[in-house]
């Protein structure tokens, strides 16, 4: 795949805005940095979810009073290959591919169920707990079994949405679906989207049950709960080990934690995998840029970026989906690039798509008095196949008539489309974010259509 952090859709052609679907839009070549939180599932109102939710519990309830039976080598084997769950993608594997967990920490996790009593008499409502509990189960293992224990449903999921959308399916084998009836592994052939490049089969999985950390979780629990309802200010704090051995003594404080929890549901919120800034933000970004001078003065232009990056991505945004920022060198000048999925989601969009085969835009940021034909010629080497022909500099001052006229020729000669917004460009698409009338894109499609209407005819 040619274009940067390619997604299922990219490959396939099919234009998808994040906002518009119900599910995550898949990496191929790397992990979406969310989680599945069960919790989510609990606090829903919709009857599906809680009793989803209740498969979960129960199931993984099940293989720890089958490990207290003395089946300890099934539960500890199920455990394992229930730990990673690679067709999701989540967490931060730049590979899509994961590593389950050890028969030391799948033993840990088991004994819970021996050395603390309401754990042996009931088993756990909220299994997110193991979390306060034992050393390494983090917030990825929380989400990985929680899907695996899904799978069923979360197949069922994904071939309905790759129908709606118009997904290519492909034939595979899933060699270990959960059935919550057995309680076993089951093989099973069916249809499912897939990588292009390892053909591995790729699950999509609701918006509405991910977030970036679930909500019971080991940070909350020390500084919202341990420290302020059970520390001694005079005594000191303990290390992670010392404080998850406290836990599993005090066990019931713990629930203490996880009801105070369960009675806060409605703050449980699900995250986006994009937030825009609101406008006071956008405002004070804008002000902020303003005021930098040009150049590198008391690293100016590092701070123009890093404004510019949150700004631009949020002023675009739904109609155009950001993918990534990236560093790159030439010439021995780092040069700093945002690049956002083309989703065709508007008729300029549209447009670009099909003229200049811009699959993916990319926007320059050039925090300079003036900007010169070597700035022009540095984008234009950098419009290739990958990205297609057409590109934006977002710089501080209007160019001058040449440096202007130098993307004219660009277009005459290659056909190549270079637009160049400065501080006025970004003002207005600012005015017009705040005024909820219009949106900031159009102020792009304004400098595209002025440019066309300069090239020769």
């Amino acid at each position: 795949m040619s274009i940067i952090r390619p997604r299922i859709n990219d490959f396939h052609g099919i234009p998808l805005l994040q906002e518009d679907v119900d599910f995550a839009i898949p990496f191929l070549d790397e992990d979406i940095p969310l989680y599945l939180d069960p919790f989510l599932l609990w606090k829903s109102p919709s009857m599906q979810d809680n009793s989803l939710h209740l498969n979960i519990v129960n199931s993984f309830n099940h293989l720890g009073f089958e490990f207290l039976k003395g089946n300890q080598t099934d539960s500890i084997h199920n455990l394992i290959q229930l730990s990673e769950c690679n067709e999701v993608g989540f967490g931060n594997s730049k590979t899509r591919k994961g590593k389950k967990i050890g028969k030391k920490l799948a033993t840990k996790v088991f004994n819970l169920f021996n050395s603390i009593p309401q754990l042996n008499q009931a088993g756990f409502t909220h299994f997110e707990e193991i979390q306060l509990l034992v050393d390494n189960f983090s917030r990825d293992r929380v989400s990985d079994i929680a899907c695996n224990f899904l799978q069923s449903f979360l197949i069922d999921f994904t071939i309905q949405q790759c129908e709606k959308f118009g997904i290519p399916l492909e034939k595979v084998k899933m060699e270990y679906i959960y059935d919550p009836k057995k309680h076993t592994f089951l093989t099973e052939t069916t249809y499912l989207p897939t990588n292009p490049e390892t053909k591995d089969p790729i699950l999509f999985v609701p918006k509405r049950w991910l977030r970036f950390i679930p909500w019971i979780n080991s940070d909350d629990y020390f500084k919202e709960f341990y420290v302020k309802e059970i520390h001694d200010p005079k005594e000191a704090f303990p290390d992670r080990i010392e404080l998850l051995d406290f836990n599993r003594h005090n066990y019931d404080l713990v629930k203490n934690y996880v009801e105070i929890k369960e009675k806060k549901f409605e703050h449980c919120k699900v995250d986006p995998l994009f937030n825009q800034i609101p406008v006071t933000s956008a405002n004070r970004k804008l002000s902020t840029i303003e005021k930098l001078p040009t150049g590198k003065t008391d690293n100016s232009d590092k701070k123009y970026e890093d404004s510019m990056c949150q700004l631009i991505a949020s002023l675009v945004y739904p109609q155009l989906d950001f993918a990534k920022e990236q560093s790159r060198t030439e010439s021995g000048v780092l040069i700093r690039d945002l690049i956002f999925y083309n989703n065709r989601s508007f008729d300029f969009l549209k447009d670009i798509y099909e003229d200049y085969d811009c699959k993916q835009i990319v926007m320059e940021l050039k925090n300079v008095k003036e900007l010169e034909r070597e700035h022009i010629q540095q984008i234009n080497r950098y419009l290739n196949d990958q990205f297609g022909r057409f590109g934006i500099i977002i710089t501080r001052k209007p160019p001058l008539q040449k440096i202007f006229r130098n993307t004219i020729d660009l277009w005459s000669g290659q056909r190549r489309c270079i637009l160049i917004l400065d501080d006025s460009d970004i003002k207005m698409m600012v005015q017009v974010f705040n005024s909820k009338q219009r949106l900031p894109v159009e102020v792009i499609k304004k400098k595209f259509i002025e440019f066309i209407r300069a090239c020769p005819s």
